[in-house]
């Protein structure tokens, strides 16, 4: 069977792509051969720039030197240590690094494998913190709707995209979810943050008083909502979410996966709006994208009562009963560290906030294009949102995603809106040739 099976074709048919159109896709193929740098190349030779920093997370680049040479060094030197009772020195060399990058006392990182197993890690680590503290009534949790938490059944549970939801069931139990912040109607065109939503947060207050505080675990939202469409928060929206948990007992979890690793031109979005959640879910930028992994922060009073809470079984019993085979994985721990050493020595976060404003002042010069209802935008990240056609809905940006393709530039799309996230070593000419293309292939599709 295995020389039959090094023997198969290369035919397309045996892949089922996730996310994908895979008829049209396997019609019309788009296949990657290399990545340098900003830019990909296709097999056919097409060389595409890359608008989207992969699938938001090659932060860094494409093939940097110090990442590629740590992988390779690490795969030779120590290929796989377990986690569970075992560890190796670059799993707590990278946990302390990650402590001293996120702010207050964000101090404990749970090693994963991707932003839907931190979400998921999350949400358990703040049940067993209720349960730790004498608070067992607290299962309940509130996400936010159009809130995109990655693809376990707890990320889809507290998540809020009907398509990610909708074939899978009744899902957890026990989940509620406060009202999403895009209001085009008073927020249309904002640069940065919009004006109007702060109270938006007010319906926690609601919610609360429906189940009773002694009910809830936890809140979980994106500080910016980036897979839906990229709607970064309204002015104080973030800091009434945090006096309102408070108050209530309530922890707060702020899904970073794409905020995190100088996105917004900072470390997390906690630094960036002065916002201390009590749990944050990292992934995609820790790395560059390069192995698969995740990392999520716990504020040491929320560790502390979960460990420490656990002396009554003695020092050798086990505190949480959780973990994934390849946490903390040797490879995933070097390109992690040379990513953060990477992001260091060429000053790649402060290269995104320096490169903020010019970046959203391009993105809006596309704000009479036809067809364009809203431009939005914060750090480097950014979405011009399309009409849709008439009973076609998405149809229109997935056209212009093809469209950029043709005109060697490579955007992500959601339902119809063209997303944007390049990474950090963008220039200011490959900003004018994103924007370029958008425009033209805005005004060509129908």
């Amino acid at each position: 069977m295995l020389t039959k099976a090094l023997a198969a074709p290369n035919d397309l048919e045996a892949f089922w792509m996730p996310f994908t159109a895979n008829r049209h896709f396997k019609a019309q193929p788009r296949l990657i051969a290399r990545a340098e740098g900003m830019h990909y190349t296709l097999t056919d030779g097409r060389q595409l720039l890359d608008a989207t920093a992969g699938l938001w997370c090659c932060n860094a680049g494409h093939a940097r030197p110090r990442i590629v040479e740590a992988i390779q060094q690490q795969a030779a030197e120590l290929d796989f240590a377990p986690a569970f009772q075992w560890g190796h020195p670059k799993a707590f060399e990278l946990a302390s690094r990650l402590a001293n990058l996120f702010p207050a006392d964000l101090d404990h990182a749970f090693f994963t494998n991707s932003g839907s197993e931190s979400v998921d890690t999350a949400l358990k680590i703040a049940l067993a913190y209720q349960r730790a503290i004498g608070q067992g009534t607290r299962t309940r949790l509130i996400g936010r709707e159009r809130g995109y938490h990655g693809v376990g059944f707890g990320g889809i549970s507290v998540g809020g995209i009907a398509k990610n939801r909708m074939f899978f069931g009744s899902l957890l139990t026990g989940v509620d979810h406060l009202p999403h912040t895009l209001d085009m109607e008073r927020n249309r065109f904002s640069r940065g943050l919009p004006e109007h939503g702060a109270e938006l947060a007010d319906v926690l207050e609601r919610i609360v008083a429906l189940h009773d505080a002694s009910t809830i675990a936890a809140v979980i939202v994106e500080p910016v909502a980036g897979s839906i469409g990229v709607y970064p928060p309204p002015v104080g929206y973030l800091q009434r979410l945090r006096e309102i948990t408070r108050k209530h007992g309530i922890l707060l979890i702020f899904d970073e996966v794409i905020t995190a690793f100088g996105r917004l031109g900072t470390g997390s979005a906690a630094e960036c709006f002065d916002v201390i959640p009590d749990i944050a879910t990292t992934a995609k930028g820790l790395t560059s994208g390069t192995v698969p992994m995740g990392a999520v922060m716990v504020r040491k009073p929320v560790h502390d009562a979960i460990v420490h809470g656990a002396a009554a079984g003695g020092e050798k019993a086990i505190e949480l009963f959780h973990g994934y085979t390849y946490s903390a994985h040797p490879l995933a721990c070097a390109a992690a560290l040379a990513t953060l050493e990477t992001y260091k020595e060429e000053g790649l976060f402060e290269r995104a906030a320096e490169l903020a404003p010019y970046w959203e002042e391009r993105l809006h010069s596309l704000r009479d294009r036809r067809n364009v209802i809203d431009i939005r935008n914060i750090g480097l990240m950014g979405a011009v949102e399309l009409a849709p056609r008439p009973g076609k809905p998405g149809e229109r940006a997935y056209d212009a995603m093809l469209k950029a393709c043709d005109k060697r530039l490579m955007i992500r799309i959601t339902a119809d809106t063209l997303a944007m996230s390049p990474p950090l070593i963008v220039t200011h000419e490959q900003i004018d040739r994103i924007v370029e293309v958008l425009g033209e292939t805005i005004e060509e599709i129908e």
